[in-house]
């Protein structure tokens, strides 16, 4: 994302505009849009602050308010699937994408991968016969 513009600049098309200039004259004489300079005369008679509005999303995301309940539930059935975990979520009101859930159990330091019962990974070490 783009830095917004600094709040004195905002001040100064303001300025400009109110004593008496156009708006399009005011855009070509500080090298900003137009649209930027109409928004900031919105902005100012509507008695609002001048400032930049906060961008992004807020932190957390929608999983946050949720964490302990996923932490119980991976740990009390240890193989449940990201799938699984989604349809649970559903229930409870959150719509996620198992995406959204597999990013979260990793924040978490949680993992969601079955192992196959009493067989390990064989590495290139270990084989036998070989």
């Amino acid at each position: 994302m783009g830095k917004p513009h600094p709040i004195e600049l905002r001040e100064r098309v303001v300025a400009f505009v109110n004593e008496g200039n156009s708006h399009r004259e005011a855009a070509r004489h500080f090298r900003v849009s137009p649209r930027f300079v109409n928004n900031m005369m919105i902005l100012h008679k509507s008695g609002g602050s001048l400032a930049a509005a906060k961008q992004g999303h807020p932190p957390g995301g929608k999983l946050s308010f949720h964490g302990e309940w996923i932490r119980e539930q991976v740990s009390c059935h240890g193989e449940v699937t990201l799938d699984e975990l989604c349809v649970e979520l559903a229930e409870r009101g959150v719509e996620v994408h198992r995406a959204t859930v597999g990013r979260f159990l990793h924040r978490l330091g949680l993992s969601n991968k079955k192992k196959p019962q009493g067989k390990r990974a064989v590495q290139t070490g270990d084989r036998q016969g070989a």
